[in-house]
């Protein structure tokens, strides 16, 4: 969440302007009124409240009708008071939950068409054939079973098998190899979370409807282990010394909301359930812009390893995901759509997520406690980047000539 005290501050006219940059529906106006009336509740509290201490001390003197009244009088209209300004509170919170964190003013205004490409990597591939989509390749090589995995489960679930899951283990091996020799340490979290933590990770309230619940048991499944990864440090106060905190962890994501399913998002563009290597960093505020430099370095070794072409794009501040002030997306070039789809996108949150989890540091035993900076960065979402992978390195004849660092079969 914000730093709801900027409302109060002389740059109250720039904190509006960039919150209505990043969400121009947000009713930041309603959030500054209710931020007013709640506080100027809370001062007519204390004064009703301190005229009832005073009539109470002078009626233990002299004891009056008058007193009597003026007394029953007060307890009411402290009573009255208190309601009203709960009511004021829960309106209030309920919308500084939606607001969205400040973007960066290094962001671009507007939606994504304002979005800047700030580098590209390799060349498209170029064929003397006719490819296919990476979903004809993978049925013809027994990879796929999507029938299965509706029988079981339902729509736009996938089941890999045989080579297809020799290399998403593959992948997610050089991934891990890749960011763990980087500086992250390896994390191997439940699939399962509470309520608290989506809260904590900005995907509640806002998302709600797009994650995964099990109501029996009050939890939900991880939409990312993004969320994970933000709670490990839940109202800690860390040490100095102990920050930057790298972490990365592979595991399975469950979502919803799995976007159109037209000709070009067929197979495995868009799903409900996908697996997908993480990073996630907690820093100084002072380190954030350099530790997001670190994880897309990160993140773009893997595409160079593999050598596919990409492109990184600095997201404008409407397509800026809710809880990041500054992301860059690493898209990957998908022969057959003739198009670039992200694999990762690299988050600085600020303290955004911090404040909602009091995730702190000290510099000494004696400092004030403050909030560290949280990143986070999908290093990578593997059926994108399988996807890439089949379609860029795909035969004629139909079979797939893999990069050799895969570790895997040259040729399926």
């Amino acid at each position: 969440m914000i730093n709801l005290a900027l409302l109060r501050t002389d740059q109250l006219s720039e904190l509006r302007k960039a919150i209505l940059d990043k969400d121009p529906n947000y009713d930041i106006d309603q959030l500054i009124l209710l931020d007013t009336l709640a506080r100027k509740k809370r001062v007519d509290i204390e004064l009703l409240q301190k005229k009832k201490n005073q009539c109470v001390e002078e009626s233990k003197i002299a004891l009056t009708d008058e007193r009597k009244t003026e007394s029953i009088l007060l307890s009411n209209l402290i009573k009255q008071a208190e309601t009203d300004c709960l009511d004021i509170e829960k309106k209030l919170e309920s919308l500084y939950l939606k607001a969205p964190n400040i973007p960066d003013p290094s962001l671009p205004r507007g939606g994504k068409e304002a979005n800047q490409v700030l580098k590209s990597w390799g060349e498209k591939p170029s064929f003397n054939f006719t490819i296919k989509h990476h979903l004809d390749l993978g049925n013809a090589l027994g990879w796929f079973d999507f029938q299965s995995a509706a029988k079981m489960t339902g729509a736009n679930f996938a089941l890999y098998k045989d080579d297809a899951v020799r290399l998403i283990y593959a992948l997610s091996m050089l991934m891990l190899k890749n960011n763990t020799q980087a500086g992250y340490s390896p994390v191997l979290p439940p699939a399962l979370i509470n309520e608290e933590s989506l809260f904590v990770s900005g995907n509640f309230p806002k998302f709600k409807d797009q994650v995964f619940s099990i109501p029996a048991d009050g939890l939900f499944l991880s939409p990312t282990s993004e969320v994970n990864l933000a709670n490990m440090y839940r109202n800690t106060i860390l040490k100095s010394e102990e920050l930057p905190i790298r972490m990365t962890a592979f595991t399975s994501c469950f979502r919803e909301e799995a976007g159109g399913y037209g000709g070009t998002e067929r197979g495995l563009i868009r799903m409900h359930q996908f697996e997908k290597v993480e990073l996630y960093t907690i820093c100084k505020p002072e380190q954030s812009m350099i530790e997001l430099d670190r994880m897309i370095h990160c993140a773009e070794t893997i595409l160079q390893k593999l050598n596919l072409h990409y492109r990184i794009s600095l997201l404008a501040t409407q397509d800026c995901s809710f809880q990041s002030a500054k992301t860059y997306d690493i898209e990957v070039w998908f022969p057959f759509q003739k198009n670039y789809m992200e694999v990762s996108s690299a988050s600085n949150c600020t303290d955004f997520q911090a404040r909602r989890g009091m995730i702190r540091y000290k510099n000494n035993e004696q400092s004030k406690s403050l909030f560290v900076h949280t990143l986070n960065a999908s290093s990578l979402a593997l059926p994108r980047l399988m996807v890439a992978l089949m379609e860029t390195y795909q035969q004629e004849d139909g079979t797939i000539l893999l990069p050799e660092i895969l570790g895997v079969k040259t040729i399926f």
